[in-house]
């Protein structure tokens, strides 16, 4: 009988990346992807490890996938990912319902793995993460058929006092931009229109590989593919965020006009405690200058509140910092204690419930910056890409180039008849909170 794997992604776009190649290695072992958890023989969990909750999440879905051997068909449950790779020993001690493990450098032994539990031999095969994936490893991609992310780099550098992330991933390593173009020619064959690039530490791609930063050349090389309408740039960290890269998003027109760099926070003496590069001021500077040489740009950051040592005043500031800068989006974290981090060893830790309102305060502020930011786009004509259609009310929903898959906001649409995919011309006449709505320009 065809053993039946069913893959399961928690965590980030660069899990999910490594859950495609996984999936592509089983499925050209000729075992059979099923959507359907009680029909999987086999099941894989690609565990995300960067925080306490998804620590608990990931435990929580392993367990919940255990019980399907009492209750379904389940032979093998295999866990993989960031959790694995922190946590070996532990995880097989404590939950000997695991039959085989596999740490983020290792999945593409994933058949190996998988023949090898299934004979009973509870395999574990956690290395130090040091494997970048080719082009030439299988990938089947579950994002929606128009729109995909292509992993550009691994690991991380930078050490910034409160991530684990060099320890679960390892060290920065680029890909070659010859691998980076060879997937992207793959997947627009297959009819992706939009490449999101990922990676920890984006901005330092190729430094390692070559003479320089490199990201402005991939990114023009990447926008050079046929059948790539969109280039989407995530996780610029801003250390390394050069002028020759904001010309590049500035002046190439499939590059969206859209910068995600996490910040973390605005405070000096924060900063520094985190590691992190630049001061505040170096911050806004770099702010004025996208903003004044990319039109239109939508900027998002990522921020922690609650990091050790943050005081009322210091939160006081960072709202001020939030209130005129203005970030079109915003995604705000509670600082998470992770053991074996810098961070973790530091005094003055914050308690759980100051942590948790300074977050809900911060969203509170930007859901008021966000209201306003959308308004300025009324009257403006912008492409969207339909990605559903609402039959109950007659309704198209798709992103504009200033909004990411999944985690920004949406544009709904009237006015005529569309398809799932495609790039249709629309004017904003209605904003909200997060999210637009518009009309199809004939």
């Amino acid at each position: 009988m065809t053993e039946k794997v069913k893959v399961v992604t928690l965590g980030c776009e660069k899990n999910l990346v490594d859950s495609e190649i996984m999936s592509g290695l089983v499925h050209g072992r000729g075992y059979e992807l099923v959507d359907d958890k009680e029909e999987a023989t086999v099941i894989i969990v690609n565990t995300c490890g960067f925080i306490d909750a998804a620590k608990e999440e990931s435990v929580n879905t392993i367990l919940d996938m255990a019980d399907l051997k009492q209750t379904a068909n389940l032979k093998a449950l295999i866990v993989s990912g960031c959790l694995t790779q922190r946590y070996k020993e532990e995880l097989m001690k404590e939950m000997p319902e695991i039959d085989g493990i596999v740490g983020t450098g290792d999945f593409y032994k994933i058949n190996e793995i998988v023949d090898e539990a299934l004979a009973g031999k509870k395999p574990i095969h956690v290395g130090n993460p040091i494997f970048n994936y080719e082009a030439s490893l299988p990938r089947r991609v579950a994002t929606p058929r128009y729109t995909a992310y292509v992993k550009i780099a691994e690991g991380c550098d930078n050490a910034c006092t409160f991530c684990s992330i060099p320890i679960m991933r390892g060290k920065f390593r680029s890909r070659s931009i010859e691998s980076v173009i060879a997937e992207v020619e793959q997947l627009a064959a297959q009819g992706v229109k939009e490449i999101s690039l990922i990676a920890q530490d984006s901005t330092n791609y190729g430094t390692d590989l070559y003479d320089g930063f490199m990201l402005p050349a991939l990114l023009n090389r990447v926008s050079e593919v046929p059948g790539i309408d969109w280039v989407r740039l995530h996780y610029a960290y801003p250390g390394f965020f050069t002028d020759e890269l904001i010309d590049t998003i500035a002046n190439n027109p499939k590059v969206c006009k859209y910068v995600d760099m996490p910040l973390q926070h605005s405070e000096d003496s924060i900063l520094k405690r985190m590691r992190r590069p630049g001061r505040q001021r170096d911050s806004r500077e770099l702010i004025n200058k996208i903003r004044a040489r990319i039109p239109n740009v939508s900027l998002r950051t990522s921020l922690i509140v609650g990091f050790p040592g943050e005081t009322e005043q210091d939160f006081e500031n960072l709202k001020q910092f939030i209130r005129e800068v203005e970030f079109d989006r915003l995604g705000v974290f509670s600082y998470s204690k992770e053991e074996d981090t810098p961070a973790s060893r530091l005094p003055d830790q914050v308690p759980d419930e100051v942590k948790e309102y300074r977050a809900n305060t911060l969203m509170e502020i930007q859901r008021e910056i966000s209201n306003l930011r959308n308004g300025s786009r009324i009257g403006q004509v912008v492409d969207v890409l339909i990605e559903k259609y609402d039959g109950r009310s007659d309704v198209y929903v798709g992103r504009t180039q200033y909004d990411a898959p999944e985690i920004d906001g949406e544009v709904f649409v009237k006015g005529a008849q569309l398809q799932i995919g495609e790039l249709a011309k629309v004017r904003i006449t209605h904003s909200f909170e997060f999210d637009l709505s518009g009309e199809v320009v004939a």
